[in-house]
């Protein structure tokens, strides 16, 4: 690759060049003032950057070598006083020119992987959702509509060949009444993960979605999961998660129509271990088991009217009959699937809290065909399925158009129009499990990808 020195000055006007005329006597008698690179050329020479020749000319439409080019970029890179966005085109260029810096005795092997260090990605998501819940009181159905915008940020930097550092930003706004959530943008995880041969780590506030397809979990946890083993993998959690908004931690009040803590420590410690065995190349089965040992105050004192006369929080479900200094909860699940040809899947899940005398079971059978792609314009997928969701073995199961608390048929599809956006839409008919009144959801999602 050859280039003039005149054409080189684009690369260099990035790289440090004068953005306001440079006010030094003219270095070289072949640039003369209005010249269209003089600011450049000039601000380039007083930085050391450019010499020219012996005889006071700079010869600017000469053709250059990469080791010449190569000589101009080790001098830019000597620079401190650089902005980051000139610092990120100073590391792009010693990338290219690396082998000519490398003989120069400057030293950038890995300057191409440091220069990007740090990779964004992120999706901006709308999520309309319409639920109808039988009225006790009459033939009507209460209404629900609910219209979020999400804009999302998920970082990742690399600190070296295993370990890099991860974490999701979300910013949510109520379409309906324009406020947002919290007012402020939520750090929802932030963690290190090292990862090695059939061996991964993580370190921090990270994604907790269990393998029976999120039938258990699927939100976020803070402490530790150390995963080992290749077609067959054990991983192992143990720190604490928010039971907030779970629930599991909260009774249904008539009056105000809504889920309200019964005890103010909603924090809960978890330890749990999962066995999932997955080879596509070898077996269209796949499948595994799961236990979780949960400990909170937050399940304390969580009475019916039914069940315990002497207190009452509303009209929710007692988590252990007749007392309510009980503060355990013990899972288990087993979860199986079938690959028919790489594009349908049948799989189904079973979960239960030994502990609870009442919801205390879960279990769905999902049958998928094929799915939407981000990437590829034009995919799409579809899905069919029966969901039991007991609210004390879900305690933060997978919930979009079914809720924790009910059973029913939901169905779904989705479906990419353009590339990176994905449209999903999803609807659930049923009943609460306790209550017995009936429920539908529909659910809409529109996401955009970057």
């Amino acid at each position: 690759m050859k280039k003039t020195l005149i054409s080189a000055l684009t690369t260099a006007l990035v790289v440090g060049a004068a953005s306001t005329t440079f006010a030094a006597a003219n270095p070289f008698s072949d640039v003369p003032a209005d010249h269209w690179a003089y600011d450049a050329v000039t601000q380039l020479a007083a930085d050391g950057v450019i010499e020219g020749y012996g005889d006071t000319t700079f010869q600017g439409d000469k053709s250059i070598t990469r080791y010449e080019m190569a000589q101009m970029v080790a001098k830019a890179m000597a620079k401190t006083d650089v902005s980051a966005a000139d610092k990120a085109m100073i590391d792009k260029l010693a990338a290219e020119f690396a082998d000519e810096l490398n003989n120069l005795g400057v030293r950038v092997s890995n300057l191409e992987k440091h220069a990007d260090m740090v990779k964004w990605n992120g999706e901006a998501r709308y999520t309309y959702s319409s639920r109808r819940i039988e009225n006790t009181d009459n033939d009507s159905k209460d209404k629900a509509n609910n219209d979020e915008l999400l804009f999302r940020l998920e970082p990742t930097a690399e600190v070296n060949d295993h370990w890099s550092v991860k974490a999701r930003l979300d910013a949510k706004t109520d379409m309906a009444t324009d406020a947002g959530n919290d007012g402020d943008v939520k750090l929802q995880r932030a963690y290190a993960q090292g990862d090695y041969k059939n061996f991964q780590v993580q370190l921090g506030k990270f994604g907790f979605y269990t393998p029976e397809q999120g039938l258990v979990w699927d939100n976020e946890m803070s402490g530790a999961k150390v995963t080992v083993g290749s077609d067959l993998k054990a991983s192992l959690y143990g720190g604490r998660i928010d039971l907030s908004d779970s629930k599991a931690v909260k009774n249904f009040d008539s009056a105000t129509k809504a889920w309200k803590s019964t005890n103010g420590d909603d924090t809960a410690s978890i330890q749990g271990i999962t066995l999932q065995y997955a080879n596509a190349a070898k077996s269209k089965l796949s499948g595994g088991a799961a236990y979780y040992h949960v400990n909170s105050d937050a399940f304390k004192g969580l009475y019916d009217t039914k069940v315990n006369g002497a207190k009452t929080t509303g009209d929710g479900v007692a988590y252990t009959n007749g007392a309510n200094n009980e503060d355990t909860a013990n899972i288990w699940s087993v979860n199986a699937a079938y690959n028919f040809d790489g594009t349908s899947k049948l799989s189904a899940a079973y979960a239960q809290n030994t502990e609870a005398d009442t919801l205390d079971k879960s279990w769905q059978a999902l049958y998928n065909y094929k799915g939407a792609q981000a990437a590829n314009k034009g995919t799409w997928g579809a899905y069919a399925g029966y969901r039991y969701l007991g609210t004390f073995a879900s305690i933060f199961g997978t919930q979009d158009a079914q809720t924790v608390g009910a059973k029913g048929w939901e169905i779904g599809a989705d479906y990419t129009p353009f590339k990176n956006v994905v449209a999903t839409a999803k609807y659930f008919n049923g009943e609460g499990i306790e209550s017995g009144r009936d429920t539908e959801t529909l659910w809409g999602r529109l996401d955009f990808k970057f």
